[in-house]
Parts: C-alpha cells; sequence; structure tokens
C-alpha cells in the first residue's frame, strides 16, 4: 500500500468520526493557551506572593478541564494528562522557535517548529484514535500499525494526516 492509501485509510477512519475538525483545532489552540495562561498565574503569584494569582490559575484550569473534555472524549488511561501536555509541550516549542526565529537562527527555529507539529500531530492521533495504542508493543518501531508494511514513520504519518484533515480554515 502507498504512503497516500495509507493517509487516506486514516482520513476516512478520522472522517467517520463525525466531528468538527476546524472547531476541535481551534480548541485545541485556546487549551494550549489556558495551560500557558496557567503556568503564568502560577508564576505571578510565586513571585508576588499574592493568593488571588492562584485563584486565577484554578479558575484557568477549570475552563481548560471543560474545554478538554469536548476534544479527549473516554480518555484511557493517562490520555487526559498526554493529551494536556502534548499540548503544552508544542505550545512552548512553539514559543521557543518564534523567538530563535525572531534572532535570526532559521535553522534552530524550524527544528523546534518541527517538533512542536510533531507533538500536535501525536495528541490528534491519540484523540482521533487512529493509533491503536493495543498494538503499539506489537509493531516496529516506524511501523504506524501491523498493517503497515512501508514502515515510514509514525509521526509522519500523523503530520500528513492532521495537514490533510485538520483546517481552522472551514468556516
Amino acid at each position: 500500500m502507498s504512503t497516500k492509501e495509507e493517509i487516506e485509510k486514516l482520513i476516512k477512519k478520522a472522517s467517520e468520526k463525525k466531528i468538527d475538525l476546524s472547531s476541535d483545532e481551534d480548541l485545541s489552540i485556546a487549551i494550549m493557551n489556558l495551560v500557558s495562561i496557567e503556568e503564568h498565574f502560577y508564576f505571578t503569584g510565586a513571585k508576588t506572593n499574592k493568593a488571588e494569582y492562584f485563584d486565577l490559575l484554578q479558575k484557568a484550569r477549570q475552563i481548560r478541564g471543560d474545554l478538554m473534555k469536548k476534544i479527549v472524549k473516554e480518555p484511557e488511561g493517562e490520555v487526559w494528562c498526554l493529551s494536556k501536555h502534548l499540548l503544552a509541550a508544542s505550545m512552548r516549542l512553539i514559543e521557543v522557535g518564534t523567538k530563535y526565529d525572531k534572532q535570526g537562527k532559521k535553522k534552530e527555529a524550524y527544528d523546534f517548529y518541527s517538533k512542536a507539529y510533531e507533538l500536535y500531530s501525536l495528541f490528534w492521533g491519540l484523540n482521533l484514535k487512529v493509533i491503536d495504542v493495543g498494538q503499539v508493543r506489537k509493531i516496529g518501531e516506524n511501523q504506524l500499525d501491523v498493517e503497515d508494511k512501508k514502515k515510514g514513520g509514525i509521526l509522519g504519518k500523523l503530520q500528513e494526516l492532521v495537514k490533510k484533515v485538520i483546517d481552522c480554515c472551514i468556516e
């Protein structure tokens, strides 16, 4: 099966979920920002010794949790926490990449951007359930699942899936 056919298979599988992926992409970015807001409330509270910042942190955390429930449905094991940390790490890598980019360090910036997109794609792979985590130990390191004969790399395939299926510009 060609890479194109594999991606089409994943797109079909994701499409069967009947979710509005353009809205979910916007929501995932909002969740990323809410995690960052929680961090800023924490550090501001710690630096100023003002407890009200910790209260605001809890409010932001509650909103983030409510919004995550719209994307992270029926999480098993630690998928909920994994999802939060994948989005948070992706956001931070984007932030670091933009700082390197501003300094003219394009190669380093693009490396951070690439890693951020890999984590973001992994988030979607988990939450669209296109990764069969039950088969992970039984397949090769670069295979998507046991039917993946090409062994082109799970992250590369997930990135292609995200590029084709998740489009924030759909109104």
